[in-house]
């Protein structure tokens, strides 16, 4: 197999997870929000222990971010696949590292820019499913892409 042909199919299958991962948890989130009448995306304070959008949004992303690199290790079949410590298990600390990093920056400039924005519960698991989806999608092709790589 090629490696065109064979990063056109880490594409199709990343497109895949992302599509997935953004229905299941999307779905989940709405189950967990359907009952209130608004939400928070962010809120300006360090601590706080009311339930926000993209608080919830950052522990779910870097959850999936390990978990399916590990997955993605141990389903991806290549020639010549590293073993998983040290390159896949850095590698799942890396993506996990990147994606608290990712999001936190933006949900904290958001705050900074736009304030304390509420949302309905529709609109915070539309926003969730959307996280997760491009969350998986870009996990699952880094960590293909990566296992490639010579």
């Amino acid at each position: 197999m090629n490696s065109h042909v064979q990063s056109s199919d880490i594409e199709k299958a990343a497109l895949f997870t992302g599509v997935i991962n953004a229905l299941i948890n999307g779905i989940i989130n709405w189950f967990q929000v359907k009952g209130k009448t608004e939400l928070f995306l962010t809120v300006d304070s360090i601590s706080t222990r009311e339930h926000t959008v993209l608080g919830s949004a950052v522990l779910l992303a870097t959850t999936l971010a390990i978990i399916l690199t590990s997955i993605g290790y141990f389903t991806f079949k290549a020639q010549n696949k590293p073993a998983y410590y040290p390159k896949a298990f850095y590698l799942t600390l890396k993506n996990a590292f990147f994606t608290f990093g990712i999001l936190t920056t933006l949900s904290i400039l958001l705050q900074r820019f736009a304030g304390s924005i509420s949302v309905s519960p529709i609109t915070a698991a539309i926003i969730v499913a959307v996280i997760a989806g491009i969350v998986a999608g870009t996990v699952d092709y880094m960590t293909k892409k990566e296992l490639i790589k010579k």
